[in-house]
C-alpha cells in the first residue's frame, strides 16, 4: 500500500473547515488531481453516500468511484475503487495549535494497487507523493478563501 499524507494549517474555523471538506463533491475545487467529483447520493453527506470522480494520473484520466465510509465531526474517511486500485481518502480537522480560531487539517490519501500494478508500487510511489503538495496547497488556498 502507498500512504500519502500531510497537513495544512487555515484561519477558517473547524466546523466550516470540516463542512466544506466533507461535503466530498468540493474536491475538484482545490484538488487539481481530481478535477471531477460529482455527488451521486441526495442530501447532506451521510456514510454510504456515493461519489463518481475523475482522477488525473501520470497524464491520464481514470474514473474511481467513492463511498463515505467514516464520518463523525472532524473526520471524514471515504473509499474508493476502480479496475486498478482501491483508493482511503481521510481528512480530519481539528483546531489550530498554531493559528487562533483557525483549524489544522490532516490529509491522508492510501492506495493499494491491484493486479500486476501491485509489484510496480515501489517505482509509482513517487507518483503518488507528487499529488501530494498541488493537493495540499489547494486546499490550504481554498480554505482560506472561504473565510474572508
Amino acid at each position: 500500500m502507498i500512504t500519502v499524507r500531510g497537513s495544512i494549517s487555515t484561519v477558517l474555523p473547524p466546523e466550516r473547515a470540516f463542512a466544506f471538506l466533507s461535503e466530498f463533491e468540493n474536491t475538484s475545487t482545490w484538488d487539481p488531481g481530481t478535477p471531477v467529483v460529482e455527488k451521486r447520493s441526495e442530501g447532506p453527506a451521510a456514510v454510504g453516500h456515493r461519489y463518481h470522480a475523475e482522477a488525473e494520473f501520470r497524464g491520464k484520466r481514470r474514473p474511481i468511484e467513492y463511498e463515505i465510509e467514516e464520518l463523525r465531526p472532524g473526520h471524514i474517511r471515504l473509499r474508493g475503487e476502480n479496475k486498478t486500485l482501491v483508493a482511503f481518502d481521510s481528512m480530519d480537522v481539528v483546531p489550530s495549535t498554531s493559528i487562533p480560531g483557525g483549524s489544522d487539517v490532516t490529509y491522508t490519501a492510501e492506495f493499494d494497487l491491484n493486479g500486476v500494478l501491485k509489484i510496480a508500487q515501489p517505482v509509482l510511489r513517487p507518483a503518488f507523493d507528487a499529488l501530494r503538495d498541488p493537493a495540499l496547497n489547494g486546499m490550504k488556498g481554498k480554505l482560506d478563501s472561504l473565510a474572508g
